[in-house]
């Protein structure tokens, strides 16, 4: 029986091996994503200095217009609970964001949402190719997704072919040496490492496998008792996505107001209301991270463990700034709940720091354990 894992192993990973490298390596860099932002652009994520209260968000955005140019089209701003940070403008596109100064007005950057990053996920999920709103076929989306099938095949093999003949081989199979040659060192990474990473690259892709196909999707959901065509719950626009999650409004309030429109009448009477609706919030979630208003909606996050695309969404009248509806993320169904919890165990989020870091190190041992598979193999192939 072993044998015949032995060959499954050894002849998914030979044609897939790269690519499950390529996704596994740049799975590792998407996970700290933000963190290295913040290293490389400090200007853009916090403040030279707090001074006092912040501007209200009318001025905020008055100002920004002002520094702007016209084709920019400001849909939103982002308020964080740290007042060290800055505050991000919403703008159209996936990741596009400005970032302003809470307490001067200034326009500290501004991200079209198609740097490296953008491009690291694009490498990630679609092999750089494009994405298709459509739902039409994606070659590289397909490749993905079939090489992420395949992964947990040669998991699961792999487990089968590291359980050990007795406790000796046990105690060797448990252990790296690392003053045994490289050989013996990649080895046992390969083998030992495996082990004790092969669990959680299985979650990360059995979870990443759900963007890829619809037909595994539904069997997912299934699994949990939910329809996969069921509304899925709104989600707080995370730092790098500023895009709201789905269930809010449209584009335009139900006076017809779009939420680009410029003008004086915008500035008095839209945005004003705008620092009501963010007072009544603040005082109602004294612990927030972060609330984003647009024009007559606003969502709260607050969660820094489990799901933590979980939040709150609030509804109100532009013109009186009065709350007209609420739905909160702890009412929903568990239909309306799975998505965001799938996203935050495939990115490690769930746990915070601790899960961050070690889904970082899992899938970088991902692409090491792909490599050395290719230098077990080419090395017999030269041998004989």
């Amino acid at each position: 029986m072993k044998r015949f894992f032995e060959k499954v192993h050894l002849w998914l990973s030979i044609p897939f091996g790269i690519i499950i490298a390529i996704v596994c390596l740049t799975g590792s860099i998407l996970v700290f994503e933000t963190e290295i932002l913040e290293v490389c652009y400090p200007s853009r994520y916090f403040v030279k200095e707090v001074k006092g209260e912040p501007l209200s968000p009318a001025a905020l955005i008055e100002s920004a217009r002002q520094q702007l140019p016209e084709s920019v089209q400001i849909k939103g701003i982002r308020v964080s609970s740290d007042p060290k940070r800055t505050y991000q403008l919403v703008l159209p596109g996936k990741k596009a964001a400005g970032f302003i100064d809470p307490y001067t007005g200034e326009v500290t950057g501004m991200d079209d949402g198609q740097g490296f990053f953008m491009k690291t996920m694009r490498l990630h999920r679609w092999l750089l190719d494009e994405y298709k709103r459509d739902g039409s076929f994606s070659w590289g989306k397909s490749i993905v997704g079939y090489a992420t099938l395949v992964l947990a095949i040669i998991l699961i093999s792999g487990m089968v072919l590291w359980y050990p003949r007795n406790k000796k081989v046990l105690k060797n199979r448990l252990r790296v040496k690392t003053r045994a040659g490289w050989f013996r060192f990649f080895y046992d990474l390969h083998v030992s490492g495996g082990f004790y990473a092969s669990l959680l690259l299985l979650v990360f892709a059995l979870t990443g496998l759900t963007w890829s196909f619809d037909w595994y999707q539904n069997a997912f959901y299934n699994v949990f008792g939910v329809s996969a065509n069921q509304p899925q719950a709104h989600h707080a626009p995370s730092p790098s996505s500023p895009e709201g999650g789905s269930g809010g409004k449209g584009a335009r309030d139900k006076n017809g107001r779009s939420p680009e429109r410029k003008g004086e009448e915008q500035i008095k009477i839209d945005y004003l209301r705008w620092a009501e609706v963010l007072s009544s919030l603040k005082d109602l979630y004294p612990d927030f991270n972060s609330i984003t208003i647009q024009d007559g909606s606003a969502t709260v996050s607050t969660a820094r463990y489990g799901n933590t695309r979980g939040s709150d969404r609030y509804s109100f009248d532009p013109a009186t700034g009065e709350i007209t509806e609420v739905q909160l993320y702890k009412d929903l169904p568990k239909s309306g709940k799975i998505r965001g919890w799938i996203y935050s165990v495939h990115v490690g989020l769930w746990g915070g720091m601790t899960t961050r870091i070690l889904t970082c190190l899992v899938s970088l041992l991902g692409a090491i354990f792909a490599m050395t598979g290719y230098y077990f193999w080419i090395r017999k192939k030269i041998r004989k």
